[in-house]
């Protein structure tokens, strides 16, 4: 019982549960259905995003690219769509995107395994070299003339409520985020490749030992990444009913700190689904919520920053002392490391 009091999802949640009875307090439009439904709109796209990040911090890396690798996908995909296929459904969009998105992962993939490279250089290269190239070849004009089926789905609604001024809407794109965090929350806990990204993280060479096939995670992982990457991409623009080559791109620290804050550890080998959807939860409220309580614009990224500095340097420290109590080594991956075959 101490030590789930002590963890790091009970702290988020705690926190998340004091910063909303504060900014309730403050302000009563806090708890209305009109700005619950905005909050999980915004939480959409940053929890799809979450997951992959998730999967790249578990592993021992770090990928910054996922930002430009969305952007280009949404980008490359309307100006096709508006080009050659202007009726096409809008599941066909999530298909392409997908396809561009896990191409440019793949990238990444190669150069992280097969030249054993830093994660965090590569990444931090490929997404200059991804935003530039779309910038200067694609195009850098905004378009606001998205296929009609891109439309329509901006416009779905999954659940209304009328309200006093207007109609609150909560839109169905709320379902990806949720079965895409099913689909990993199962991958990580209850399959071997999920053990092996655990594995991975935690201690390479013992991974290597116990049969892991490194190489092969690694593509598995950042293909994954670039995967969710197109559809994240591709649901932005849908809800904002534009492509702009200049967005998403520089929002990718907000993903990767409501993961640590999730309980991530940058060092890999931990981290969970529910952890990184209340740290995605908890980044979103900060974000959208403390201008009702009368903080500036200005200050917000300062109150962000110190949330985020307490929400990873308490563990932090909690985990060191209780390395001190008991003299042993720091926590490994939170699955067990198990022989797996090398065709894993």
């Amino acid at each position: 019982m101490n030590r789930l009091l002590r963890s790091n999802e009970v702290l988020v949640a705690v926190t998340i549960v004091g910063l909303c009875l504060i900014v309730g307090i403050s302000n009563p439009v806090f708890f209305t259905v009109g700005n619950i439904f905005d909050l999980m709109r915004s939480s959409i796209v940053m929890g799809i995003f979450a997951m992959g990040v998730l999967i790249v911090i578990v592993s021992g890396g770090i990928d910054v690219s996922f930002t430009a690798i969305a952007v280009f996908a949404l980008y490359s995909t309307v100006r096709l769509l508006n080009a050659y296929a202007p009726e096409a459904p809008f599941w066909l969009a999530f298909v392409i995107s997908g396809a561009i998105g896990f191409g440019l992962g793949m990238i990444n993939a190669f150069f992280i395994a097969r030249f054993n490279l830093p994660t965090l250089i590569v990444t931090l290269g490929t997404m200059s070299m991804f935003h530039g190239f779309l910038l200067f070849a694609i195009g850098n004009t905004i378009v606001r003339d998205l296929p009609p089926s891109l439309t329509a789905f901006s416009r779905a609604t999954l659940v209304q409520v009328q309200m006093e001024r207007g109609v609150a809407n909560l839109h169905p794109a709320i379902f990806f985020t949720a079965v895409i965090a099913v689909l990993v929350w199962l991958l990580m806990d209850f399959t071997m490749l999920g053990r092996g990204v655990y594995a991975l993280g935690g201690a390479r060479d013992a991974a290597e030992r116990a049969g892991f096939n490194i190489r092969r995670i690694q593509y598995f992982i950042y293909g994954l990444v670039g995967l969710l990457s197109g559809f994240g991409g591709m649901i932005y623009g849908s809800l904002n009913r534009q492509a702009n080559p200049q967005d998403i791109v520089g929002s990718e620290l907000n993903v990767i700190a409501a993961v640590v804050l999730g309980g991530a550890s940058l060092t890999g080998g931990r981290g969970t689904v529910i952890g990184s959807l209340l740290g995605v939860a908890l980044v979103v409220i900060a974000n959208n919520s403390l201008i009702l309580i009368g903080v500036p614009s200005v200050w917000q990224r300062v109150v962000i920053g110190l949330i985020i500095l307490v929400g990873t340097g308490v563990p932090a420290i909690q985990e060191r002392r209780a390395r001190r109590r008991t003299g042993g080594s720091p926590s490994g991956p939170t699955q067990p490391l198990q022989a797996a075959p090398a065709a894993d």
